[in-house]
């Protein structure tokens, strides 16, 4: 189900805002919020690494729910050096143990390069420091990633690093063999 069929079409704001709306969402999710009693420690011990595609719903897709994991997003749910830093802090300092990264179908890094930092940099006169970390194949970035993060000296779990493709259209997951 889309976020949008959780936040009614007219919220009585004349001149308002997407923001306007979901705070006013989260004033009806709160009236009946009950502290879960949790802690920042995943139940299941796992970190997901996921695009930020709005197509995804991690949660409904994987069967997970409130505290089962943690979850990264970034474009294109690329293994980057902030990412590590979160896996990093996941494993360390709040258990985790396993790592799942999942791409997907239709991912709009496929259609960029490595020259929109340049027209960033032509637009607004000065380049960005990250990569785009653009990508033609996604099977390929997905064992790059794996690859990102079993090799990485920051983090003490490695040996249950699994790698997916999201298919949009079907929901299904395709799992990424490491050493294709």
């Amino acid at each position: 189900m889309s976020t949008s069929a959780h936040l009614p079409a007219d919220t009585g704001l004349a001149s308002g805002t997407v923001t306007d709306r979901l705070v006013e969402a989260n004033a009806r999710y709160a009236a009946g919020f009950a502290d879960p009693g949790m802690d920042a420690r995943p139940v299941l011990r796992v970190a997901v690494v996921a695009c930020m595609d709005a197509r995804l719903d991690l949660h409904a897709a994987l069967g997970l729910e409130l505290g089962d994991c943690h979850t990264i997003r970034n474009a294109g749910g690329v293994v980057t050096d902030d990412v590590i830093r979160s896996l990093t802090i996941s494993q360390r300092a709040l258990g985790t143990r396993s790592v799942i990264l999942i791409h997907h179908t239709g991912c709009g890094l496929e259609s960029l390069t490595e020259d929109f930092r340049h027209e960033l940099e032509d637009e607004v006169g000065q380049r960005p420091a990250w990569a785009v970390e653009a990508f033609r194949d996604v099977d390929q970035d997905v064992r790059q990633s794996m690859q990102r993060v079993r090799t990485s000296p920051f983090l003490l779990h490695t040996d249950d690093v699994r790698g997916f493709v999201f298919d949009v259209t079907s929901g299904l997951l395709r799992e990424i063999d490491p050493a294709a």
